[in-house]
C-alpha cells in the first residue's frame, strides 16, 4: 500500500535522524557540550544522558515502521513524543534570560526547528495514510 510506504518513509527521515545525533551525542559529547554552555566530565556526561534519552525516545519507531497499521497506536505515540519535543524546547528557549545565552539559545533552536519539521512530516504523512486508510478498508491490512 503506497499510504504506509509514505508514513514509513516519513517517520524513517526523523526516525535515522535521531538515531544519528543519538550517536554523535554519544561518542562525540565533548564537541557538543560548548553549545549548551557545559564543559568538563560533567558536561560531556549531561550531553551523553540527551544521546541516551535520543535512544529511549525512539525505541517505538521500529515496530511502527515494519507495520504501520497494525501498530498504528506506536504512530500516536511518536507523534506526541515529538510534540512534547516541540512544546519542551520552546518553553526552555522563552525562559532562557534575555542575554549572555545567545549560543545555547541557538543549539535549542536547532533543535526546535528540527523537531517541527518532524512533527509536519509526521502529521501530513499521518493524516494521508488514515484518509487511504478510510478510502479503501479492504487493503487495510496489506502493508
Amino acid at each position: 500500500m503506497k499510504a504506509a510506504w509514505v508514513i514509513r518513509v516519513c517517520f524513517t527521515v526523523v526516525f535515522v535522524w535521531n538515531v544519528l545525533c543519538a550517536f554523535q551525542l554519544l561518542v562525540a559529547p565533548a564537541s557538543f557540550a560548548g553549545a549548551y554552555q557545559l564543559s568538563g566530565a560533567a558536561g560531556e556526561a549531561a550531553v551523553r544522558g540527551m544521546g541516551v534519552v535520543f535512544l529511549m525516545w525512539n525505541a517505538t519507531y521500529p515496530a511502527f515502521l515494519v507495520n504501520p497499521v497494525r501498530f498504528k497506536v506506536l504512530g500516536w505515540v511518536i507523534a506526541a513524543q515529538q510534540a512534547i519535543g516541540c512544546v519542551g524546547e520552546a518553553f526552555i528557549m522563552v525562559t532562557l534570560p534575555a542575554s549572555g545565552f545567545e549560543l545555547l539559545a541557538a543549539s535549542i533552536q536547532r533543535f526546535l526547528i528540527f523537531d517541527a519539521v518532524g512533527l509536519a512530516l509526521m502529521v501530513l504523512s499521518g493524516a494521508f495514510f488514515l484518509r487511504h486508510l478510510r478510502q479503501h478498508p479492504a487493503r487495510a491490512n496489506h502493508v
